[in-house]
C-alpha cells in the first residue's frame, strides 16, 4: 500500500493496493468532501476508485474526480507508461469518475475508450478530440491475455444511463462503479467492519439506487449470470469482499420492496443538458421519502416503447423540460403525452440549459388533458443552488403525499377502534425544530420528544420520512429544538401546522434570532436546545433520531411547557 500527499495538510489523498494478481485499484480519498450533489450531507467523506488490469494488454477502469488531477496523474504514471495502457473503460461518464479521461487521452491519445454507445455519445462532447472507441452491450467480451477475459454487464440507470459492469473471468471481480458503493472515506480497502459502514450504504442506497429500484433488480438479474463473484470493485468507499452476499442481498430486499409498491412516478429528464440530472435526482429522492417507486427515464436514450410503458404504469408524471432543438426528446414528449390520463398526477421543471421547450404550452396540455398538477412548474432563471435543490425535494414530496393521500386515510382508520383511543392517551410537550443549512432552512412541529440519556444530555426526536426537515437530521447535522409555553403555543402551533409551498420560507412574519450553530430560535418560545445529532434508527415510516445537547436556555422559569392530548394514536 503507497499514500501519497500529506492528510492533515490537503486532506486528498491517494492509495495504492494490489486487490488480485495483476489488478491494482488506485483510490482517491476525499477526507474532508461534506456534500454530493443535494442528495448527501456526507459524514465521512468519499473515495473514487479507479482499476488497473494488465493481461498481454492493459486496461484502465475509471478515471477520478478533476480536483484529484495532479495526485492521480502522479501515481498513474508512477504505476505504469500511459503509452502501455490498451483500453480505457468508462463505467459511465459521470464527472467524479471521468473527470479526467480528457487529461489520460492527452497522455496516450493511443487508447480504446470501451463503453455503452450512451456514454461514447457523452463523451465526444466532454474531450473534444479524436479518440478511438469500442462500443459494449451486455454479454460482449474484451480478451487482455493471460486469462484476463472481460465481460461487460448494461446496466443502464444505475446511477446515470449509460452505465456497465465489468466482469474480470480470471480473478472474479465485478466492477460496478455506483451500484453498492457508498460515501465512506477511511485507510482501509475492502468492507472488514460491516457496522462501520452500513448505514453509509443504506443512506447511498436510498438517495441513488432506491429511486431506480426495477434497474437495480434487472441488473442483479444479469449478475447471477456470471460465474461466482468473489470482489465487487464499487467507484466509492470500501471494495466489497468480506460481505457481499449479505449486501447485494440487501439491495435486492430494498428494491423488491420499492417495485412492489402500488404507486410509482415516471420521471422523464435529458442527461448532459442543463442541470436535469441533478435536479432530476433531488425531485426523486423527495417522492421517494413518501414510499412511491420512482422510474427515472432519460429521454436521450429511451426508446418509444419504454417510455409508453412508463407512462402506463405511472400514477404520478414529472418532466425535464428537453432543449427545443432536439427533435428526438421532442417526439418522446408527443409519447408521453399520448399516453398520459386523467388520473395522473404532473409536475414540470426546466432543465436550465438556457435553450429549455417552454414549460407553459406542455402545462397547458396536461390542463387539457386533465391531469392533476402536483406542484407547481419549478422555472430556473439562474445556476441552481442548494435553496433551488431543496425547492425539488419538497416538490417532490408533495407529489408523493398526494399520490398516497388515500393510503393514508386506509392506515388512519386500520387500527381497533379501543386501541387506537388507548394509544391516543399517550401525550406529549409541543415543540418546533428549526434547522439551517447554508442557506437553506426548515422547521417541523413535534411531539414526539423525549430526553433519552443524561450523560451525555440527549434526547430522542421521532420525525417522519416525507417531512422535509428530514434531510436537515442526518448525523453531524445540528439544530435547536424549540419549546413551546402553555398558553402561549397556538399562533405558533397554527403557523407550523399549515402546509407550506415548495421552497416556501417557513418562517416569514416569525419572530427568530440565531442560534451559536446557526439555526434559527423562535422568539416566542419558552425554552430552547441547540443540538446534534449522533444516531438514527430506521422504523418503518419514520426516524428515530438521537441528539446531544450542547446548550439551553429558559425564558421564563415560572411557565409551563404546552402538551398535546390526543383523541387517537395512529396519526397526527
Amino acid at each position: 500500500m503507497v499514500a501519497l500527499a500529506d492528510r492533515t495538510r490537503t486532506r486528498l489523498t491517494m492509495q495504492q493496493v494490489e486487490i488480485a494478481p495483476d489488478t491494482t485499484t488506485l483510490r482517491s480519498l476525499d477526507w474532508d468532501r461534506d456534500r454530493f450533489d443535494i442528495e448527501f450531507a456526507l459524514q465521512n467523506g468519499t473515495t473514487y476508485n479507479s482499476f488497473l488490469i494488465r493481461g498481454e494488454k492493459t486496461a484502465l477502469i475509471d478515471t477520478s474526480h478533476e480536483k484529484f488531477r495532479e495526485l492521480y496523474l502522479d501515481m498513474l504514471q508512477g504505476v505504469i507508461d500511459p503509452q502501455e495502457i490498451d483500453y480505457l473503460i468508462v463505467s459511465h461518464t459521470e464527472p467524479d469518475h471521468s473527470g479526467l479521461i480528457k487529461d489520460v487521452l492527452q497522455l496516450a491519445p493511443q487508447i480504446t475508450v470501451v463503453g455503452a454507445k450512451v456514454a461514447i455519445q457523452f463523451l465526444e462532447d466532454l474531450v473534444h478530440q479524436p479518440f478511438e472507441r469500442k462500443l459494449v452491450k451486455s454479454g460482449d467480451r474484451l480478451d487482455l491475455g493471460n486469462g484476463h477475459e472481460l465481460e461487460f454487464v448494461s446496466a443502464p440507470n444505475l446511477h446515470w444511463p449509460d452505465t456497465i459492469f465489468t466482469y474480470d473471468h480470471k480473478t472474479q471481480i465485478l466492477f460496478t462503479c455506483d451500484a453498492f458503493g457508498m460515501h465512506y472515506c477511511n485507510d482501509f480497502t475492502y468492507d472488514e467492519d460491516l457496522d462501520l459502514i452500513e448505514e453509509d450504504f443504506k443512506i447511498y442506497y436510498d438517495c441513488l439506487m432506491g429511486p431506480n429500484a426495477r434497474s437495480v433488480l434487472s441488473a442483479i438479474k444479469r449478475m447471477n449470470e456470471l460465474p461466482e463473484i468473489q470482489t465487487i470493485a464499487t467507484g466509492h468507499g470500501p471494495l466489497l469482499r468480506h460481505h457481499i452476499t449479505d449486501l447485494v442481498g440487501r439491495y435486492r430486499e430494498w428494491s423488491e420492496a420499492q417495485a412492489k409498491a402500488a404507486t410509482s412516478v415516471g420521471l422523464f429528464y435529458v442527461s448532459g443538458y442543463g442541470y436535469s440530472e441533478k435536479l432530476a435526482q433531488a425531485i426523486a429522492n423527495g417522492i421517494s421519502k413518501t414510499g412511491v417507486t420512482v422510474d427515472l427515464i432519460d429521454l436521450t436514450s429511451a426508446d418509444p416503447q419504454e417510455v409508453r410503458e412508463a407512462v402506463d404504469m405511472a400514477s404520478g408524471l414529472v418532466i425535464g423540460m428537453p432543449p427545443q432543438s432536439d427533435d428526438s426528446t421532442l417526439a418522446a414528449m408527443g409519447t408521453i403525452l399520448a399516453a398520459a390520463h386523467t388520473k395522473q398526477a404532473i409536475g414540470l421543471f426546466e432543465s436550465g440549459g438556457g435553450n429549455d421547450e417552454s414549460v407553459h404550452p406542455l402545462r397547458n396540455r396536461f390542463r387539457e388533458i386533465g391531469l392533476t398538477e402536483a406542484f407547481p412548474p419549478i422555472l430556473i432563471k439562474e445556476t441552481p443552488t442548494d435553496a433551488t435543490y431543496q425547492l425539488c425535494d419538497e416538490a417532490g414530496t408533495d407529489m408523493g403525499q398526494w399520490l398516497t393521500r388515500d393510503r393514508a386515510v386506509k392506515q388512519m382508520k386500520s387500527l381497533d377502534n379501543e386501541l387506537d383511543k388507548a394509544l391516543g392517551r399517550l401525550s406529549g410537550g409541543l415543540y418546533i425544530i428549526t434547522a439551517k443549512k447554508g442557506d437553506i432552512s426548515s422547521a417541523m412541529l413535534a411531539s414526539w420528544v423525549s430526553q433519552a440519556s443524561a450523560k451525555p444530555l440527549g434526547i430522542t426526536i421521532a420525525v417522519a420520512k416525507d417531512r422535509a426537515i428530514e434531510s436537515f437530521m442526518h448525523v453531524g447535522d445540528r439544530f435547536v429544538l424549540n419549546v413551546l409555553e402553555e398558553g402561549n403555543h397556538q399562533t405558533l402551533m397554527k403557523h407550523f401546522l399549515k402546509r407550506f409551498s415548495p421552497g416556501a420560507d417557513r418562517f416569514a412574519g416569525v419572530k427568530t434570532y440565531a442560534a451559536v450553530n446557526g439555526s434559527p430560535i423562535l422568539g416566542e418560545a419558552l425554552a430552547y436546545l441547540e443540538c446534534e445529532v449522533v444516531s438514527r434508527i430506521e422504523c418503518s415510516d419514520h426516524w428515530i433520531v438521537y441528539s446531544t445537547i450542547d446548550t439551553g436556555r429558559v425564558s421564563k422559569m415560572d411557565a409551563l411547557t404546552a402538551v398535546h392530548h390526543r383523541k387517537v394514536g395512529n396519526h397526527y
